[in-house]
């Protein structure tokens, strides 16, 4: 299964018809700087799509793309730290939990991007919660792998596989295209 188009619809910060035209949503979610937009774009296959920064918190709406014109890739601002004002920061967390556990907009899959080498940080930890309480269908992608030395991976992942119960984690690298195959094939079921 492979992705053969994708294009950015629009920035979503609140109700808008195209979240509740009919067609399936996938959300992507993860901390601020663990890699959600270079994920996004190896997936489709494009450098530009969405958009990437050094700085944590480039994305301050909710990015809307339509996948091989069959469901919309929802990119969510990344959660935790993030380079802005406290105000903007609480802005930015209820709208990511507005979209998440409005009993109006249900997701097909959420993938929860976490720092394979960093693990799961509080904020990571406290999300999950919240997506398991709510019984969302989560996704996990274990992102920037290639940055693990080979003989630590295999004890990191199991580690990271306690952490997140039965959720099936997705081990990832943008850079060398690792986890590519096993990430389309999910969302494209």
């Amino acid at each position: 299964m492979k992705i053969t188009s994708s294009e950015f619809i629009k920035g979503v910060v609140g109700e808008d018809r195209i979240l509740e035209d009919g067609k399936p949503q996938v959300a992507f979610i993860g901390r601020s700087n663990v890699g959600k937009s270079s994920t996004i774009n190896s997936l489709v296959g494009k450098k530009d799509l969405a958009r990437t920064s050094r700085t944590p918190g480039r994305t301050q709406e909710m990015n809307v793309f339509l996948i091989n014109n069959k469901f919309y890739l929802v990119d969510l601002p990344g959660y935790g730290f993030a380079k802005m004002s406290l105000g903007d920061r609480k802005w930015l967390h209820e709208l990511i939990n507005w979209y998440l556990f409005n009993p109006f907009y249900q997701q097909k899959k959420i993938v929860l991007i976490i720092d394979a080498e960093v693990g799961l940080t509080k904020d990571d930890i406290e999300m999950l919660q919240a997506l398991d309480e709510q019984k969302k269908p989560v996704l996990i992608v274990a992102n920037k792998i290639d940055k693990i030395k080979k003989s630590d991976l295999n004890n990191q992942l199991k580690k990271l596989q306690v952490q997140v119960g039965d959720h099936k984690i997705i081990p990832y690298s943008s850079k060398k295209g690792i986890g590519y195959r096993e990430l389309a094939g999910e969302l494209l079921q």
